[in-house]
Parts: C-alpha cells; sequence; structure tokens
C-alpha cells in the first residue's frame, strides 16, 4: 500500500476510534440509576444495550461477566463470575465484586462447599442465569430479578481470619485510623469504590475536554530545587554532600517555563507536595488538574474551567449552568466573612457602624473612633434553640456580643450596658424574626468580618446538627472570587508576603502603586470556590523580566538569584500567559458529599502526614545515612516524641 494512503488510513482510524469514545463518553454522562443514587457504572447501565459493550469491561479476564451488571436480559445464558462471599444462607450464597451483587443458587452436591465458606473468600462460579421464582424478587438489589444456579464452584482463596474492620455494614463504624491501617480491605466498602470511581470518570472526561482544546499533557519534574516563599517543601537528600532535592509544590514555574518554550497550552494531572499538616481537606501529597494557556485573559480562563467542569460534571448529580457568578475579594469579605463563601444558604453579614457609635457599651463606643473599625452583625435564624453555651462556643477565642429575641418579641442582651434603642434600631435594620440571634463584632478592618464568617459557618453546621434543614443537600454552588489584594502583610516579622504566589500579575489599573504603595495593588488573581471550599485558584502570570525581578527582590525582599532560571527564562520573549489548578481531591470530595478528602483518595495520610498501611516514615539504616551525608540527632527524635 502507497505511504500516504496508509497515513491517511491510520489518521482515519484514529478519528473513528475517538468518537467512539466520545460516543461512549456521552452515554455514561446520560446515564441514570434505578432504586439508589449511585455513580453510573457502564455496566450497570441499562442505556447501553450492545453485549459487546458490557462484556468488554470483563475482557482479559477468566468471568464472562460482573456480578452487579445482570437483569432480566441475561436469563437463560451460562456465565461465570468470580468475587468475594458477603452473604450466606441454606442454599444461597451472595457474590459481590466492584459491580455490585448477585444472588447464586448452589444445588445440594455443593452445600458442603458453602457450609465451610468464610465471608470475604474469594470465588468463581459457573452456572445459568434464571428468573427468580414469585416473591422471591429483591427490588433492593439491581439484580434482584435473576440469581446464577450453580454447575460449579471453586473458591479461588479461603479469607482465613476474621477481617479487623467491618465493611458495607452499616451502623456499625469502625475507627478511622483503623480503617486506614487496613485501607486495603476498606477499600472493599461501596462508597469508597464509588467515589474512586467517580474520580476516575471525571480524570477521563477532563482529559478528553483538554485535548479537545489543543492543550498537551507534558509531564514535569518530581525533583526540584528550594525555592523562596509558599508552604514548606520536602527535602530529598542526594549522594552529592550538602544537595538536595525538593519536592514540588506545583509545577507553576515549569508551566510558565512551558509557554516560554512556545508549547502554547499545557496540562497535566500532577502530583504536588506540601510539607504541611494534614487537614479534612488538606493532604502532604495531592493532585492537581494543572494548565496554562499563552495569549489568554482571565475572562477566557474563567470561561475555559466552567465548560471543562460542564463537560465532566457527573449527570446524577444534577445539571450546572455557566457561566458562574462572580463577587470580588471585598464583597466576599463584607458579606460572607470568608473568601471562600458558602452561597448555599443566606446569613449575610451586615455593617451597623452607624448604629453602635452610641450604644452604651464603652469598648465598642471606644472601638469605633478609631480608624478602620467597624462593628459587624449576624442574624443567626431560630437562634432561639441554642444554649448560652452554645452561643459562646460558636467562636471561643473571640469577644462578642449578642442579642436574643425574647419569647413576645422583646430583646435581652449579655449586658445591661446596651441601649434599648440600639437594640430597636438592630432589630428594624436587620428585620429579625421572633427567635432569632443577632451577634454583633467589633474589631479593625476585615478581622470583625472573619469573626462573624466563622460564626455564620459554624451556627449553620448547629443547626443542621439540631434537624434543622438549613444547608440545601444535593446542591453545587459554583462562586469566583476575583481582585484579591497582590500583597499582604507577613504573618512574621515586617514586609509584604504574596497573597497568592509570587508570580501573580497585578491588575493593570493598581500597576502605579507597586513602587508607591504596594499594599493597595489588585492582582489578577481567581479563585473558584464550590459549596464554601476552594477547588481552584489560579492568575494572570507576570510574563515581563523587570517586573518580576523588581517584584521578588524590592518588594518581596527575596533571593532572586534562587529564582534566576526564570527570570532568565522571562527576557528570552515571553508571551502574555495564565492559567489555574484545581484540587483534584477537594472537587471530588465535595461532589461526593464527603467530609473528608481522605474518602476519595485511595491510601490518604494521617493527620501527622503517617501512611498507617507501611508505616511510613520510617527510620532508616546507619548505612543510608552515610550514603547521603546526614547525621540523625537521636535527641530531636525524642524532643518529638515528647511533645506529641
Amino acid at each position: 500500500m502507497d505511504m500516504s494512503v496508509r497515513c491517511v488510513c491510520r489518521s482515519l482510524q484514529k478519528c473513528l476510534i475517538r468518537r467512539r469514545a466520545t460516543q461512549l463518553c456521552q452515554k455514561w454522562s446520560a446515564v441514570t440509576i434505578s432504586n439508589r443514587d449511585k455513580i453510573p457504572m457502564l455496566v450497570a447501565s441499562r442505556n447501553l444495550t450492545t453485549e459487546n459493550e458490557i462484556q468488554g469491561f470483563n475482557n482479559f479476564s477468566q468471568r464472562s461477566h460482573s456480578c452487579g451488571e445482570f437483569r432480566h436480559t441475561h436469563i437463560g445464558q451460562e456465565v461465570k463470575i468470580c468475587g468475594w462471599v458477603q452473604y450466606k444462607r441454606l442454599m444461597f450464597l451472595v457474590v459481590r465484586d466492584w459491580s455490585g451483587l448477585v444472588q447464586v443458587l448452589l444445588p445440594e452436591s455443593m452445600l458442603a462447599v458453602l457450609k465451610e465458606l468464610p465471608f470475604e473468600s474469594v470465588v468463581e462460579v459457573t452456572g445459568t442465569v434464571q428468573a427468580r421464582r414469585d416473591g422471591e424478587v429483591n427490588e433492593e438489589m439491581d439484580t434482584g430479578q435473576i440469581e446464577i444456579h450453580a454447575v460449579n464452584i471453586r473458591v479461588l482463596n479461603l479469607c482465613q481470619e476474621k477481617l479487623p474492620i467491618n465493611i458495607n455494614v452499616k451502623g456499625e463504624e469502625t475507627n478511622e485510623m483503623r480503617r486506614m491501617q487496613y485501607r486495603y480491605l476498606d477499600l472493599r466498602n461501596e462508597q469508597l469504590q464509588l467515589n474512586l470511581r467517580l474520580r476516575s470518570a471525571m480524570v477521563m472526561r477532563m482529559r478528553e475536554f483538554l485535548h479537545g482544546q489543543g492543550f498537551v499533557d507534558v509531564d514535569t519534574p518530581t525533583l526540584f530545587r528550594r525555592t523562596p516563599g509558599g508552604a514548606r517543601e520536602f527535602l530529598v537528600p542526594t549522594s552529592n554532600p550538602g544537595k538536595f532535592y525538593t519536592l514540588p509544590q506545583s509545577p507553576q514555574q515549569f508551566k510558565q517555563l512551558l509557554m516560554v518554550g512556545g508549547m502554547d497550552r499545557y496540562y497535566q494531572i500532577a502530583r504536588c507536595y506540601r510539607d504541611e499538616g494534614s487537614k479534612p481537606d488538606r493532604q502532604p501529597e495531592f493532585t492537581q488538574v494543572d494548565l496554562e494557556l499563552s495569549f489568554t485573559t482571565q475572562e477566557d480562563v474563567r470561561n475555559l474551567i466552567e465548560q471543562l467542569i460542564q463537560y465532566f460534571w457527573p449527570a446524577i448529580k444534577g445539571q450546572i449552568t455557566i457561566p458562574f457568578p462572580s463577587m470580588t475579594y471585598h464583597e466576599a469579605m463584607i458579606q460572607y466573612g470568608s473568601d471562600k463563601p458558602d452561597t448555599r444558604y443566606d446569613m449575610r453579614l451586615q455593617t451597623v457602624d452607624d448604629l453602635m457609635l452610641d450604644c452604651g457599651i464603652q469598648k465598642i463606643e471606644e472601638n469605633m473612633k478609631r480608624a478602620g473599625a467597624h462593628c459587624v452583625a449576624l442574624v443567626v435564624p431560630q437562634g432561639s434553640m441554642f444554649s448560652r453555651k452554645e452561643i459562646e462556643g460558636l467562636h471561643k477565642d473571640e469577644k462578642f456580643i449578642f442579642v436574643k429575641v425574647g419569647p413576645a418579641g422583646e430583646f435581652k442582651a449579655n449586658t445591661n450596658n446596651l441601649k434599648t434603642g440600639s437594640v430597636t434600631a438592630l432589630s428594624t435594620k436587620l428585620q429579625v424574626k421572633e427567635g432569632d440571634l443577632i451577634i454583633v463584632v467589633c474589631g479593625e478592618g476585615y478581622t470583625p468580618y472573619e469573626v462573624c464568617g466563622k460564626i455564620r459557618t459554624s451556627a449553620a453546621a448547629k443547626l443542621e446538627d439540631k434537624g434543622v434543614a438549613f444547608i440545601p443537600r444535593n446542591k453545587f454552588n459554583f462562586l469566583w472570587v476575583v481582585d484579591f489584594p497582590l500583597f499582604l502583610p507577613a504573618e512574621t516579622g515586617d514586609g509584604l508576603e504574596p497573597a497568592h504566589h509570587p508570580f501573580t500579575a497585578p491588575h493593570p489599573e493598581d500597576e502605579k502603586f507597586l513602587k508607591t504603595d504596594p499594599l493597595k495593588v489588585r492582582s489578577q488573581h481567581y479563585d473558584l470556590v464550590l459549596n464554601g471550599a476552594e477547588v481552584g485558584g489560579g492568575s494572570i502570570r507576570i510574563h515581563d523580566s523587570d517586573m518580576q525581578r523588581y517584584i521578588l527582590e524590592t518588594i518581596l525582599k527575596e533571593d532572586v538569584r534562587q529564582l534566576q532560571h526564570l527570570i532568565d527564562a522571562l527576557s528570552f520573549g515571553c508571551p502574555p500567559h495564565g492559567g489555574i489548578a484545581l484540587g483534584l481531591e477537594r472537587m471530588v470530595a465535595v461532589i461526593c458529599g464527603t467530609k473528608s478528602i481522605r474518602d476519595v483518595i485511595a491510601f490518604p495520610k494521617t493527620v501527622e502526614g503517617r501512611d498507617p498501611v507501611s508505616g511510613a516514615p520510617t527510620e532508616i539504616s546507619g548505612v543510608d545515612l552515610a550514603h547521603y551525608h546526614i547525621k540523625v540527632d537521636p535527641s530531636l527524635g525524642e524532643k518529638s516524641n515528647e511533645e506529641q
């Protein structure tokens, strides 16, 4: 065959493959599952009707079908399944794999095997699919219309000991640390299976969309160098005395260098590392959907991300509409007291400076005479449900006054100094209802707003705990927060620090303040918030080498030599560029409705950053330490143990 004809045939074949993949993905996003709100599994979907499509999930294995795919259309077929023993009774056996459950009916000749078969043993069953008899259909099971009449059962592996944790047993919760220790068993849990498979499906759709928009998947180095600013980095020793790598906090510098190199559009499902404590929404190693593009604006990036999210969004979670709403950092702070507000419920903050200037409380009146002071009020609906102790516990570290609506509509305060006129004025302006709770916080700058914002979040959670359906379920509110400050006062010592990172470009209108009043400069930084969680952050970058040097050297007082490679790259004709990183685990956790990102990670770390399965981090031998020219002071380990 002529070479040119062969190339055309190959191109056509690739197009057909991509078209087929797109068709399958479209079917995936349209799937609905009956009985339970599950992630749409292709093998369990009635939308996929051809047998070849279903059996494709069992190619390259010894089974013919997955346990959860059987329906009445399979009746009469000879099948082979493999899975774990979930339940047994009399002549019946329930076998489970990742796709679901199926009931197996054993003949009398096999009952001896059933009797000696421990739960969670791995079996292979060959038999015929039959309809269940009248009255025996189980509507709670997706496979409840059929059962497999076994002709052969083979034990592939006996579960020799009782499992140390409960699997798929509702109401019997095992200690989370123990579950993490035996994570390989906990992964058999249906919810974890669903979470991880949803994550996988979302990533596949992300890749497909970005590839279709001309983005190139590029791996960037994991072994990097120490750079100034940001979170603490993990050090990696080398055999070269005194020389260390670091693990990157993100591919930030590399993706900017790719733009210098003319790559134009880059993306990566990137592993990132930060040597800081774990929290429910944070791990020492995590995954970002990282992307960058040249000749763009922040509006372009935001539009791109909105279309990306709409493309990979699971259909079972409802539809999302674009464009997402946006608000400035200042608006978010004064309305919600947070730069990542949960907008599913209202309960907005209100500034009540004018009502508290002559309120009768001396500390507030004196504070309001200071420049930048504010009094901020928050109305908590049905706050009369809270005890005084619960109210004071809403924010333990801050001083605030509260006013409570009495049964007859009269206000009562926790201080005798608050004037009646101020109470009445608050009631009128805030439009309080009987049973509402008013909390007023006084302070300078954004501080009283931040305090009220934390109280807002705590109060909403307490209302939920008390059975008040306050926060809408299965509602997903996206929000862009823009116009952040470019710099903030340093948390330790004098000087300034970047609000985002030192490569963020200033707002064009504020560049004139860089040399006179840097704290006035807004940034071209944008955060994506989902239900009160920051799930993405990005910015337009500095592409001018002189501006980058000035910000690092003069404003941030950083050692420019550590970033000389980036300064040099920007000086060689760098295009304007910008990008964003989405926190994959955070987004999946919100979508799945879990309280911790650990529930969407196969093998997560503890709060201390430890891996309970393997025990990492561990000590290494003296020989290995010598190879890396490292000497450990034993007394430091003793002090650390004492502190813990």
